[in-house]
């Protein structure tokens, strides 16, 4: 407060100097600086406070608190609370009632409380994952019982801000959840936050060339050329490629203006689901504006500026999978006749695990990416605990701070696990002695170097800013002092502090790994025992996830699930399961309206409604009840959707194109006329429409037309890879699916290529990447050179060379370009 009047004085000062240059009216300017002062210090004072309805009348915060955490205890433990938690519960009620943070956790249980009364999928995640309270009163799902958790990685007196916990809701019906904080506390009182969006290379060089005056294309051409997160020194031979002359003047202003504003606020944007609940009207604290969405209401600063006056933030987030997971439990009750829910899914099933193991995770949470494809069979998860490290140790902490390979050895028998004595050992037993999670570096300060449980958490902060402001230098003298003090190595003490850095800014909470790791063994299990009603709701709940339709259908089929195509007379809008034999072990699947792109849910709608109970017979009948527009009757004949009725696709859209009633001088009375019989479409023009309009293919694989080019070329189908020796050279092509470059991997970069046969993992080093870059880069049809690698049952390609194969998807022969 001081600081903020010295400086207020200060400006005044400053702002009287400059008025004296002035002879007209001082004494109007002098009144007017006072007035400013004035409004500076009310500002000053204005403090922000916690809404107050959730506590009835008569009751006080810390007691209704204590009374549904109590309520919750019986829930959770009905066969009696363990000692540890009792403790634990006790402990945190009194740390939040010191902080007087008694409203957020109430507001927090609301939102839980009403979303579940909707019957909306949610669960608490972060940090609030370690609190024994948050799990008792339904916000976590995390018995704290299991898992040795930090309440200080939560909250700290130390700290001196409030909590932060993070909601997660189905995506599709978050919106609800945030409507009800609206109507509940009023548009005055709740407002989204907003962050600021800053200039990428892209955008950079969209917006400059836009100002410069080059033409949209062009414009186009070269941010395309340019990767998302790419150093501004590649821009020059990013321009050059695509033909722009380097020695010219708007080339050049291209170059210096993009550079110089990457990094600059671009525009304000709301965030993605940080809420803030305020007593009073939340116009006095800070600027308010409508948002682009309906009923919505944003505040102008970003979500990092709120907490320097400490207003209450709540983040509702939305997550897809929490929606695919309810969907799944819809169609498991409806289809399978079991109920069941995140708590109540057989636990710790061995052939989850096993199927986890062969790395068979496509569509699975957190665990499908390329990089835990390739972990799994080395990891060889059993438990769930291993599943939570899993879920961790493919990040940028574990791998920057060479962790992975220490305990992946250790956990196969190829390193002793060696512990310096009892307190280490009890922090890091369960990680094999190596430090996988942010709390556990937080223990290791307080049992190794006797930091206390706060400032351990401060630690924890000063490492992840490390890299921005080098906060973290200044704890090396305590935590070198403090463990040669309880007898430790100054050398053990240094590659401790080491070890810090090299967690830096990327470490996980284990407490968030658990949360996701839930997440992660529900959607596991579906996939294991019900494959038809997992694919089904990933379908149902995109966009979401790492992989594109197709790829879900396809593995779907690989796993006997039977995929029907849409269909007027038996699609809905959503994909459905068909059959209702409870002795079937998998129904089959059929494609929903949503698949045909660019259509409409109303119009899904209005072909149920007009369906009813009665197939259409023919595409006229079908014409006259569902009285859609000659667009959409063209696109439903492109998709293919006709088959019911006998109709090709040529055939389809050359009766969408005739009026259902033509008038007098056109009529005909010759039916072969108006209905001529048409050719049909090549296989390899279906399969080509099939993508055009679906995004798949049922029919065939579009690689499968060109395996007689590819052996020529003596390309190795992907199914042939397993036969292959290791470290011979080999040639493969497929479609590119994924092009993955994390920002551990030194430049390296993950491809993943597909064939009719099945997958290819390419590695793609840094300067391969640049001397193919085109290849890499553009290529929809990849074909790559290189060395077969087998590791741990994972096989992959090093690559040395690569080339665009594209261009043969557009040699395949085809008869018409009607669908093109």
């Amino acid at each position: 407060m001081e600081d903020r009047r010295r400086t207020s004085r200060s400006g005044r000062r400053r702002r009287i100097q400059v008025a004296d240059l002035f002879s007209a009216a001082p004494e109007a300017i002098s009144r007017t600086l006072e007035i400013v002062d004035r409004c500076t210090f009310s500002l000053d004072q204005l403090k922000y406070e916690y809404p107050q309805e959730l506590c009835p009348e008569g009751k006080t915060l810390p007691g209704y608190l204590r009374e549904l955490t109590e309520n919750g205890i019986n829930d959770r433990y009905p066969n009696g609370v363990p000692d540890k938690v009792r403790q634990a519960i006790e402990h945190e009620l009194k740390l939040i009632a010191d902080l007087k943070y008694e409203s957020y956790f109430l507001t927090v249980w609301d939102l839980v409380r009403f979303a579940r009364s909707q019957g909306i999928l949610c669960q608490g995640r972060g940090s609030a994952a370690n609190s024994a309270v948050c799990y008792c009163l339904g916000v976590t799902s995390v018995d704290p019982g299991n898992f040795d958790l930090l309440f200080e990685r939560f909250i700290s007196a130390e700290r001196g801000e409030a909590p932060d916990i993070d909601i997660d809701f189905e995506h599709e019906r978050r919106e609800e959840v945030i409507q009800y904080v609206y109507q509940k506390y009023g548009r005055d009182r709740a407002g989204m936050t907003a962050t600021v969006i800053t200039y990428r290379p892209r955008s950079a060089i969209r917006d400059v060339g836009k100002a410069l005056g080059l033409s949209l294309d062009r414009i186009d051409s070269l941010a395309k050329g340019v990767d998302h997160f790419a150093e501004s020194s590649q821009f020059a031979g990013r321009f050059q490629e695509r033909g722009l002359n380097l020695q010219s003047r708007t080339a050049k202003q291209l170059l210096i203006l993009s550079r110089e504003i990457l990094g600059f606020p671009r525009h304000l944007s709301q965030h993605t689901g940080g809420m803030v609940i305020t007593q009073q009207p939340l116009c006095e604290m800070v600027p308010i504006e409508n948002a682009s969405m309906p009923d919505r209401t944003v505040i102008q600063w970003d979500k990092d500026d709120l907490d320097a006056i400490g207003i209450l933030k709540v983040d509702c987030l939305a997550l897809g999978m929490l929606t695919a997971i309810q969907k799944s439990f819809e169609l498991l009750e409806k289809h399978h006749e079991r109920q069941l829910n995140l708590a109540t899914i057989p636990q710790e099933d061995s052939a989850v695990y096993k199927m986890i193991t062969k790395a068979d995770t496509i569509g699975v949470f957190q665990v499908e990416s390329r990089a835990q494809m390739a972990m799994h069979p080395r990891l060889q998860p059993k438990t769930f605990y291993d599943l939570v490290v899993a879920v961790a140790i493919v990040r940028p902490g574990p791998i920057q701070g060479d962790m992975v390979n220490p305990y992946l050895r250790r956990r196969a028998g190829e390193e002793p696990i060696e512990f310096p004595d009892d307190r280490i050992r009890d922090v890091l037993e369960k990680t094999l002695g190596v430090p996988l999670f942010q709390e556990q570096v937080m223990k290791l300060a307080m049992v190794a170097a006797g930091f206390s449980a706060g400032e351990a958490d401060q630690l924890r902060r000063a490492m992840a800013a490390w890299r921005r402001n080098g906060s973290l230098d200044q704890f090396e003298p305590k935590l070198v002092a403090g463990m040669k003090k309880n007898g430790y190595s100054e050398d053990l003490a240094a590659r401790l502090f080491k070890m810090m850095r090299g967690f830096g800014e990327y470490g996980f909470p284990e407490s968030h790994a658990a949360s996701f790791a839930l997440l992660s063994y529900a959607s596991a299990w579906i996939k294991r025992y019900y494959p038809d009603v997992f694919c089904c709701a990933l379908l149902n709940s995109q966009p979401m996830g790492f992989y594109a339709p197709a790829q879900l259908v396809r593995d779907a089929r690989e796993h006997g699930v039977e995929i029907l195509p849409v269909d007027v007379n038996f699609s809905h809008w959503d994909c459905t399961l068909e059959g209702h034999n409870v002795e079937e072990k998998f129904r089959p699947m059929r494609l929903g309206f949503r698949m045909v792109r660019g259509f409409s849910q109303a119009d899904a709608e209005r072909i149920v409604s007009s369906r009813g109970h009665n197939p259409f017979e023919s595409f006229a009948e079908f014409s006259t009840r569902s009285k859609l527009p000659q667009s959409v009757l063209n696109r439903l004949s492109r998709a293919d959707a006709f088959r019911s009725l006998t109709l090709s696709r040529r055939d389809a859209s050359w009766q969408a194109l005739i009026p259902t009633d033509p008038i007098p001088l056109f009529k005909n009375d010759n039916d072969e006329e108006l209905h001529p019989s048409l050719p049909t479409l090549a296989p390899q023009e279906e399969v080509a429409s099939d993508y055009q309009t679906v995004g798949l293919s049922l029919r065939s694989h579009p690689v499968s037309f060109l395996r007689e080019q590819l052996e020529k070329l003596q390309v190795t189908p992907a199914s042939q890879l397993q036969e292959g020796e290791s470290d011979r050279p080999v040639k493969v092509a497929g479609l590119v699916l994924l092009r993955q470059r994390p920002s551990t991997a030194k430049g390296i970069t993950f491809v993943t290529l597909e064939d009719e046969t099945g997958h290819v993992n390419l590695i793609v080093y840094q300067d391969i990447w640049d001397r193919f870059r085109p290849a890499a880069v553009g290529a929809s049809l990849m074909i790559a050179s290189g060395q077969l690698q087998r590791q741990h049952g994972v096989i992959h390609v090093l690559v040395r060379r690569l080339d665009d194969g594209s261009g043969l998807l557009r040699e395949v022969p085809v008869r018409s370009r009607d669908f093109h």
